[in-house]
């Protein structure tokens, strides 16, 4: 394969690498199937093509509609939840991109203190611009967020310069889609045939990137990259189709934890929308692996211990990082503190050190590791693995029995609180 790498030790599971090429060559129909399209599917199969969602023409418009925002606004919020801003966030944190306008998060959570907080932090911005992510405008978090941060853009500029400074990503047709004709808005569109946690390569994920700053081109390219990787490469040589097996196997030797470790900090929210993918996809049917996070070397510190010795219910999945992108030498001082033993080393060295370290005692702890290895963290590095992700997600999904894109569970809690609020037809 390409720039990204997959190897793994198979710790106390005993897995060869003959076992596992006898897998992959089992499973070869299964994505022969995936690559031709299964019908039963195809209303949630907008993104696989990438360009059906993010062609070269509706990325150019994404494009200006974000410089219109970018010549403006010094804050731009993004109001969603779940799918709906996760891949956005988990980019706009990783690459923090500069000379952009600030970018806060609403509509992800109902607490009244944090929304206070964030209208208290508004007014201290001279502009400030809005964009609501809400798929069919059912979801309560953003829908009341709007409601209010719509008011606080009209007391503050006025409806008429409100209705330039508000957008809204929702499907065709919907009642958000009607708001923005009755008032005004800019509508963007969330595409009928991706779901939420899919949308990443679409006007839902690629527009706040955009007005942040990110080379979204790069990132919608790094995602045809994959595609074109994957969909070329037989099953024995197939990326996503082997972590897709390795994590069956887990499964089926006992294992109910996937921990995804790294030692980049960067890749905290990027940690958060694939933790989304796998347990809404996946956990379903009595089945799945649970996808939990160590985000090191902080968290060794906390919960390395129960790794290395605790209960044998989880494997770790290592993302790791080729490209020396920083560097901070230790320097040299007068003061006896009794690290001149790291005087003249670079931060990088140290941290890559304390990850080598890291694996090798978790693999000799009997740990299964697998290790996913990345020339960097860039756009189109992280275009690359979210599309690897996705498509890995899909079959992995498929080789467990169970449907990769709905989230039936989801829809207990909210039954219960809609009655409770007193929603109409709430049962």
């Amino acid at each position: 394969m390409g720039d990204i790498t997959l190897t793994f030790s198979g710790g106390r599971t005993g897995l060869t690498q003959e076992a596992l090429e006898q897998r992959l060559q089992a499973a070869a129909p299964l994505l022969a199937e995936v690559l031709a399209g299964e019908a039963q599917h195809r209303d949630n199969l907008g993104w696989f093509s990438v360009d059906e969602a993010a062609g070269p023409e509706r990325v150019d418009f994404l494009l200006e509609q974000a410089a219109r925002v970018r010549d403006d606004a010094d804050a731009f919020v993004v109001i969603g939840i779940g799918g709906s801003n996760q891949a956005a966030r988990a980019v706009v944190k990783a690459l923090r991109p500069e000379n952009g306008p600030a970018i806060l998060w609403a509509g992800n959570t109902i607490s009244a203190c944090e929304t206070a907080r964030l209208l208290k932090e508004l007014d201290g911005y001279q502009s400030v611009y809005i964009d609501c992510i809400a798929k069919n405008f059912e979801t309560l978090e953003p829908g009341i967020s709007f409601r209010v941060l719509r008011r606080y853009l009209e007391q503050r500029y006025g409806q008429a310069e409100a209705a330039k400074r508000i957008f809204a990503t929702g499907t065709p047709g919907s009642t958000l889609h009607q708001l923005c004709i009755d008032n005004g808005y800019t509508f963007l569109t969330f595409p009928e045939r991706i779901g939420g946690r899919y949308s990443v390569g679409s006007d839902v994920g690629l527009f706040p990137m955009a007005v942040a700053g990110v080379d979204v081109k790069a990132l919608v390219q790094g995602m045809r990259d994959m595609r074109d990787e994957l969909r070329a490469a037989p099953a024995g040589e197939n990326l996503a189709l082997r972590y897709a097996c390795l994590r069956k196997w887990m499964l089926e030797q006992g294992l109910s934890l996937e921990m995804l470790a790294f030692f980049e900090p960067r890749l905290d929210y990027f940690a958060k929308w694939w933790i989304q993918l796998f347990a809404e996809s996946e956990g379903k049917d009595g089945t799945g692996l649970y996808p939990v996070v160590s985000s090191n070397s902080e968290d060794l510190h906390s919960i390395g211990q129960f790794i290395q010795q605790g209960s044998p219910i989880l494997f770790e999945t290592f993302v790791t990082v080729r490209a020396r992108d920083a560097s901070v030498v230790l320097p040299a001082t007068d003061k006896k503190d009794y690290f001149d033993y790291l005087t003249g080393r670079d931060f990088w060295d140290i941290n890559d050190t304390a990850r080598r370290a890291t694996m090798r005692a978790h693999s000799e702890g009997g740990i299964p590791c697998l290790e996913l290895s990345i020339p960097a963290i860039d756009a189109h590095t992280l275009g690359e693995l979210f599309y690897f992700f996705l498509f890995s997600c899909y079959l992995s999904c498929r080789l467990v029995g169970v449907n990769p894109f709905n989230q039936p569970g989801v829809e207990s809690y909210k039954g219960y609180m809609f009655k409770n609020l007193g929603k109409p037809g709430a049962k």
